[in-house]
């Protein structure tokens, strides 16, 4: 089964847990709306390569934090879009959590989505104690304080923050996590394979910054122009185009560079390669090269 096909069947029975018999019917509804349909899963095709590169002796647990890294990261942008921080309308090219269902709901499908990754590690985990314990402890560093996504949201309410620690958190943390996650779920030292999602996370994030200063709403998805608007870091404001396009080369050959030692050392590049192409809209891809 290739890497599409097992996200997306880990995250459809995830979502079906969540959505049982007994669930409110509009809370269930916002879950399913808030995960399908989903980007381009950059970040749990990140974690089956890394588990594919170094060995994936237990599928179920590699699709399982796959699927938990997805479930964190649906929730951070249900979370993002709600009016007390972006107050975005849209997502994903439609209105977004909260603008369908209403800022209550939106802030339970969250909390719900989050409860549900954890959930998804522990079934699908099971069969290997251990490797569950460091999957949970690995997933829960991503999540939380003091360099998680949530810290990452947390930096915005500070007077100042450093371009790179903010980055770090708000969307290296992920990458990071789906990295480690991906070698602990296929029996191997997680710790070496940090580096290689900081560099990538941080990578997403220079290129996210270069969309919203120079797409449009229709290429991307979501509001543009809102890192200004908020105040927010920026590494295209801060670097200019043409620095922070540099950055993100720079980052993206660092991260070849940092993969570990493993079987699938090659095909990881490649499929690395492959997946940074994503991070920007059709219009920046040829700035890549």
């Amino acid at each position: 089964m290739d890497a599409n096909r097992r996200i997306e069947q880990a995250l459809d029975t995830a979502v079906a847990h969540a959505e049982a018999p007994g669930a409110p019917p509009r809370l269930a509804e916002a879950i399913r709306y808030a995960v399908f349909p989903g980007g381009h899963r950059i970040r749990p095709r990140l974690c089956l390569s890394v588990a594919r590169a170094c060995g994936d002796d237990d599928p179920a647990a590699a699709d399982a934090a796959a699927c938990a890294i997805e479930l964190l990261h649906c929730a951070s942008l249900v979370h993002d879009d709600l009016p007390c921080f972006d107050d975005a309308p849209m997502r994903r090219g439609k209105a977004s959590v909260h603008a369908a269902f209403g800022e209550p709901l939106a802030v339970l499908t969250g909390d719900a989505l989050i409860v549900t990754a954890f959930e998804t590690l522990a079934r699908g985990a099971a069969r290997s104690p251990q490797r569950l314990a460091a999957l949970v402890g690995l997933v829960a560093r991503a999540a939380g304080s003091p360099n998680g996504i949530v810290a990452g949201q947390a930096w915005e309410s500070e007077l100042t923050v450093a371009l790179t620690e903010y980055q770090q958190a708000k969307t290296g943390a992920l990458f990071a996590a789906a990295t480690v996650t991906g070698a602990a779920a296929a029996g191997a030292p997680a710790l070496p394979w940090r580096l290689l999602g900081e560099c990538l996370g941080e990578a997403y994030q220079v290129a996210d910054d270069l969309r919203d200063v120079a797409c449009r709403q229709e290429e991307v998805g979501k509001p543009v122009g809102r890192d200004a608007t908020l105040g927010r870091p920026n590494a295209a404001a801060l670097l200019g185009m043409g620095g922070a396009l540099a950055r993100l080369k720079r980052l993206v050959r660092e991260a070849m560079e940092v993969i570990p030692t493993c079987p699938g050392a090659d095909a990881l590049r490649a499929e690395i390669a492959a997946q940074t192409k994503l991070f920007l809209p059709a219009s920046l891809v040829h700035e890549l090269a």
